[in-house]
């Protein structure tokens, strides 16, 4: 522990940020999304090599611009780097490189854990999975983006044990835009996540109630955001860590050609959350989310990331990443099956 030292620092403080930054070699930003483009322009400035977990709102309107402002700033911004976007956008390129030609790309997430005595929570920040749950989902259909209302289609998958069949919903996730336009010949991609029915059925209530919105209403005088007053209602993952039983991850399906041959390569990475907690304090998401944002900035460490700008998962060595991550514990499997 002596080699660790903690500062407080308000992350909507610019120049308290800015300050930190210029004695850092490397920002890992894991911040709620709307603090995230300060701190990446912010890295700029200080000439700061940085780390994020998913792409920033500057990012998601206009790549290139952000893209340039790192490479004049001579830095490396690793973005979209954790479980997913992240692993998963990793697994895809590496499946598409075994392949001939890739057609199709299908991200599943996948989690049967439990919390004994609540029936609702989420792993990850409920502000974010409210607000996924309940705004339209992109899909890449024909080569080009749709959107479809949110949790519009149900459907059951059969994730790899010991997860088995799970009902899977779309939802909007940055893969659906990155891993098409990385990964060349995609014609379609979508993203799923296993939501349990009766969370979206009460999902499209908040919906059409309007409880998810963001903007500030009155209550009584009190000036609140009904989406805050939603999450505020929902446990914290800080505070369930170590209750949850069961599993969670990633599963990523490439399909293509190979050989001549129609083929699927498919790949996944589970994370056990009493596992999680006991080793490390977190839940089986955090892990693998911060194992998915570790690796590639122990990459920048090494030297094996050289490259400038701002780069994403699909654009970095993935058969160096997928061996790192099972370095760090994760265990990753691969299954090829001809169509």
């Amino acid at each position: 522990m002596d080699k660790i030292s903690v500062l407080e620092v308000d992350g909507g403080d610019a120049k308290k940020i800015k300050q930190l930054l210029k004695t850092s070699d490397i920002v890992v930003n894991s911040l709620p999304w709307e603090f995230m483009g300060q701190v990446q322009r912010i890295a700029a400035e200080t000439g700061t090599d940085y780390v994020d977990f998913c792409l920033t709102i500057e990012a998601q309107k206009d790549f290139e611009s952000i893209d340039r402002m790192c490479k004049d700033a001579g830095i490396t911004a690793l973005t979209a780097n954790g479980l997913e976007p992240g692993i998963s956008d990793t697994f895809a390129r590496y499946a598409a490189n075994k392949l001939d030609s890739v057609e199709e790309a299908h991200v599943i997430d996948g989690d049967n854990g439990v919390l004994p005595g609540v029936e609702y929570f989420s792993t990850w920040s409920p502000v974010d999975w409210i607000e996924e749950v309940t705004i339209p989902a992109a899909v890449f259909r024909n080569g080009k983006i749709e959107y479809v209302p949110p949790l519009n289609v149900r459907e059951v998958y059969d994730f790899p044990p010991p997860l088995g069949p799970l009902p899977v919903y779309k939802t909007l996730h940055d893969e659906t835009f990155l891993i098409p336009k990385y990964i060349k010949g995609i014609k379609n991609m979508d993203f799923r996540i296993s939501i349990d029915d009766n969370f979206a059925r009460i999902a499209h209530m908040v919906r059409k109630l309007g409880l998810h919105k963001s903007e500030l209403i009155d209550v009584k005088g009190v000036k609140l955001r009904p989406l805050d007053l939603l999450a505020a209602l929902m446990p914290r993952p800080s505070e369930i860590a170590g209750k949850i039983k069961g599993q969670g991850g990633t599963v990523v399906e490439m399909i293509g050609k190979k050989d001549g041959e129609p083929t699927r390569i498919r790949m996944w990475a589970y994370a056990d959350h009493d596992d999680a907690y006991r080793n490390h304090r977190a839940n089986g998401t955090g892990l693998l989310v911060g194992t998915g944002g570790a690796v590639p900035a122990e990459m920048l460490v090494d030297g094996i990331i050289k490259q400038k700008g701002l780069l994403v998962p699909e654009l970095l060595p993935s058969e160096e990443f997928v061996a790192r991550l099972k370095q760090k514990g994760i265990k990753v499997n691969e299954e090829t099956t001809v169509l």
